[in-house]
Formats: C-alpha cells, structure tokens, sequence
C-alpha cells in the first residue's frame, strides 16, 4: 500500500526503524565499530531474506578491511573476496554499481571464483549496497548474504538501497565525532607532556613545545606518541 507520497508501507517502516536508530546512536555516543555493529545487525532485521551481514571497507590507497560481520559465513565471503580480488562487495565498496546482487550463486557467472566458494560455504544469494561514508576517499559496501536463492527481489534491493543510504550518513557522523575525540585526546595530551616539561626545565611553554616538536621530527614520530613517551616517563 502506498502513502500520500508515494512510498509503500515497507519504505516506511524502514525510515521509522532508521530514525530510531539514529537517535540511538546520538543518545548512547558510540563509536565508529560500536555503530558499524548495530548498523549491521539492524540490516539484517529490515532486509527480509537477510541471514547474515557485513561492511567492506575500501581505503583511497586500496587496502579492503571488514571492520564488522554478523555471523561466521559473512566473515568467511569478505575474506573469500579480499584473498580472490573478486565478489560482489568489492563491486560495491568501489561504487562500480549502488547495488550490486546474486540471486543464485550456482548460476552466477560474474564471479566465477568467488560464486563458486561461496557455493561451499553454503550462502546461495547476496545483495551489496555501496556505502559512501567519509571525504578522505574511504568507500564501503554494506552486505546482506542469505542461504536460500532469489530472497532479494526487487523490493528487498529498495529496502536495502534507502538503508544503507541512512546508515552512511550515519557512520559518516559517528566518524566525524571519533575524530573530534581524538583530536581532543591529543591535544590533552601534548599539553600534559608539556605541562611537564616546563615544570623539569624551567621553560616555557613555546619552549617546551618547541622541545616536542623537534624530537618528533628527528625520530620521525607523530607528536601525540612522543608527549606520551613523555608523561609514562614520569616527572623525573
């Protein structure tokens, strides 16, 4: 049934089920793999069909990490496809196509590799939605895996697309707000080594600043690992 515009009652449900989860995530401030986990375990509760999950992550230098999958076979097909270099996820992840699906993996001839080990690892269909979730080129794939063929029709993938598009912006959020933590954490940091420093040396604190900076740059370490070097030191 459709509403006033346009969308049908499963469309509907899913924007309702997302908002909530949104507003989960905003109350409980969890991070970036505290979120991927909920995201990935609340797919398989609005994608019907769906028996498993998992995220792909492609960096900008290429380098392919599943930072979450809910269930052992979904972590077996990630592997599968990062060891073969072929699969639906990376099709995805790589925003070659938004959607990308398998209604049978026996008769899937895209991947002839990959359908075939999944095949023995008893997934028969799967359905990826590309996840775009940060601007520093990092891409994704959010992925649903079944072990009975053709589950995702044409109104699972709908479902499927405007869910992964709400949980992009959603990791992208919780990222944002990792950063920010982070950002803070370090500069507590060096402001503690300093703090520190100037209490040892009798310096101020551009001096003692000044002091961090140049360690960091001879050793060729980040200057938030050199501060902590600093304060686990101790005052003596």
């Amino acid at each position: 049934m459709a509403t006033e515009d346009g969308l049908v009652d499963s469309e509907v449900d899913v924007s309702t089920r997302l908002a909530q989860m949104a507003q989960q995530l905003r109350v409980a401030g969890e991070d970036e793999a505290s979120a991927t986990t909920r995201i990935a375990q609340a797919a398989i509760e609005t994608i019907k069909g769906a028996d498993y999950a998992s995220v792909t992550l492609v960096s900008a230098r290429g380098v392919i990490t599943t930072p979450v999958a809910v269930g052992d076979l979904a972590r077996q097909c990630d592997n599968l496809q990062q060891q073969l270099g072929e699969g639906p996820c990376l099709t995805a992840a790589a925003g070659d196509d938004t959607v990308v699906w398998i209604d049978d993996m026996t008769t899937e001839t895209r991947w002839p590799a990959f359908s075939r080990a999944a095949d023995d690892l008893g997934i028969a269909a799967m359905a990826c939605f590309s996840l775009f979730v940060s601007e520093d080129d990092t891409f994704g794939a959010l992925n649903v895996h079944s072990t009975t063929t053709g589950v995702f029709d044409t109104q699972a993938r709908s479902i499927g697309e405007l869910f992964a598009a709400h949980a992009a912006v959603e990791m992208a959020s919780v990222r944002a707000n990792d950063q920010i933590r982070a950002a803070l954490t370090t500069r507590d940091t060096i402001g503690q080594a300093k703090g520190m420093l100037m209490e040892r040396y009798g310096v101020d604190d551009s001096h003692a600043f000044r002091l961090l900076t140049t360690i960091s740059q001879e050793r060729n370490i980040k200057l938030a690992v050199i501060a902590q070097h600093v304060i686990d030191a101790g005052p003596n």
